[in-house]
């Protein structure tokens, strides 16, 4: 008995160990925006505000895109606009692959859901303290883009080795 409990007090601590060194305290921002109706329509932009504290780091921003099966699309196009905390602003048009060449949709999934990840920025440094202000909007060439479940957005500090 006192081995078995032993046992079960060791496998505890090791897996509280492997929960609490795989939280990712480097994560600035990470929120995202539902689409209703999974209709996600030209004018319906996803708004994201996020306070920065430290402009000494780098940072890599990503682009999280959840889609559904009726998704009638290979890619994406999406524009950016970023507005800094001084109101100076910059856009950028990025085309984004959702699927391969076959059909089989990239990132993972279950069920009729599919979540990619995708780069928009690497090795990112904020020029002030303040809240940054980055609007995306679909670029394709449907007003209603059907098969979108929400448009997320993350921000991660670099870790350096």
């Amino acid at each position: 008995m006192t081995k078995r409990l032993s046992s079960c007090i060791y496998g505890f601590l090791a897996a509280f160990m492997l929960l609490t060194s795989s939280c990712n305290s480097d994560i600035v921002f990470t929120d995202s925006h539902p689409i209703h109706g999974n209709i996600w329509k030209l004018m319906d932009f996803a708004s994201f505000k996020v306070p920065i504290d430290d402009s000494l780091s780098a940072n890599n921003i990503s682009f999280i895109i959840r889609s559904g099966s009726s998704y009638p699309f290979r890619n994406m196009y999406l524009f950016i606009t970023t507005t800094s905390p001084d109101g100076k602003s910059i856009s950028d048009t990025l085309l984004y692959n959702i699927t391969d060449e076959h059909g089989k949709y990239l990132g993972k999934g279950f069920g009729d859901v599919h979540e990619l990840t995708v780069p928009y920025k690497s090795n990112v440094y904020f020029p002030r303290n303040g809240t940054y202000k980055f609007k995306i909007q679909h670029g394709m060439r449907v007003e209603d883009l059907k098969g979108i479940y929400d448009i997320g957005m993350k921000i991660e500090k670099i870790r350096i080795k």
